[in-house]
């Protein structure tokens, strides 16, 4: 089974991206997120495109911001949208979905920004990521979950740490809230196969960064012991992030039991960009 987890940044604007890629990785299950369209909005954007290729789709969204969506072409089952008890800001957000797909329960989640260190929003995120450990502590043994976690687990997940002093992202406190989700037994996948490679999922659209590779790694897939001894290959699509058009992520790919293009990561291809001295 291929999992994908990609920050699409706008599900319309990335039509003429996803799509096309969708043929090309042939992923079993994709969770989106950043997809910004209500659920019928949605709904009526990608139901024949999805159900041509196969797909069913559990959609949760808003409007013009958040949403979070997953396909699966290996079933959707026992859906479920948001996380209990979490907070909003004001008001719940479109941050979480749930279902099981070919036995595996499956989370799309976007883990809200926190803006600036010791904010409002700073607060609401980590209550937030405190409130998804809360259910995750009560799922079941085969569990992945996929999205954009809005923290770079180390500093070896950006591309200079000075670069982020006082940002959000790298803040002590982040980091030890999804120590805690960790904790829970999930596996960082693709830092535990590649684990001194030098791997990004999201660079700014600004100042030709992603052509230096100027990045950082918060698009992660976190998996119980379970699934993680299944895993294959894991990998990030950084081609996904070439061209015209694209969202400021790269999918992340995990191939479970069997790894369709070998065992081929951690990024494809690789950064043309020299790594650049840190500080």
């Amino acid at each position: 089974m291929r999992v994908a987890t990609w920050n699409v940044n706008s599900v319309k604007q990335r039509m003429p991206r996803l799509l096309p890629w969708l043929d090309q990785r042939a992923p079993d299950v994709v969770c989106l997120q950043e997809t910004k369209l209500a659920d019928d909005a949605f709904d009526a954007l990608l139901r024949d495109a999805l159900a041509e290729r196969g797909y069913q789709a559990a959609a949760h969204g808003e409007g013009r911001w958040n949403g979070v969506a997953i396909l699966s072409k290996v079933g959707l089952a026992d859906v479920v949208t948001g996380v209990a008890g979490a907070p909003g800001f004001p008001h719940p957000e479109a941050r979480a979905v749930a279902a099981t797909c070919g036995g595996v329960r499956v989370y799309s989640v976007y883990v809200p920004n926190g803006r600036v260190p010791d904010s409002d929003h700073y607060a609401y995120k980590l209550a937030w990521l405190a409130a998804l450990r809360d259910v995750l502590a009560g799922e079941r043994e085969d569990l992945l979950v996929c999205g954009d976690v809005n923290i770079a687990p180390t500093d070896a997940d950006v591309f200079d740490p000075a670069a982020y002093v006082g940002h959000t992202h790298v803040t002590e406190p982040e980091r030890r809230a999804l120590t805690a989700l960790q904790d829970l037994g999930l596996r960082d996948v693709v830092r535990d196969r590649w684990p001194d490679e030098r791997v990004f999922t999201y660079w700014d659209y600004r100042a030709g960064r992603f052509h230096q590779d100027l990045g950082m790694r918060i698009d992660l897939v976190l998996a119980s012991g379970a699934v993680a001894g299944r895993v294959r290959a894991a990998w990030v699509d950084r081609h996904a992030r070439k061209g015209a058009g694209p969202s400021d992520h790269a999918p992340v790919i995990v191939d479970l039991d069997t790894a369709p293009d070998g065992d081929i990561g951690p990024v494809v291809p690789p950064p043309s960009a020299r790594k650049l001295p840190r500080g």
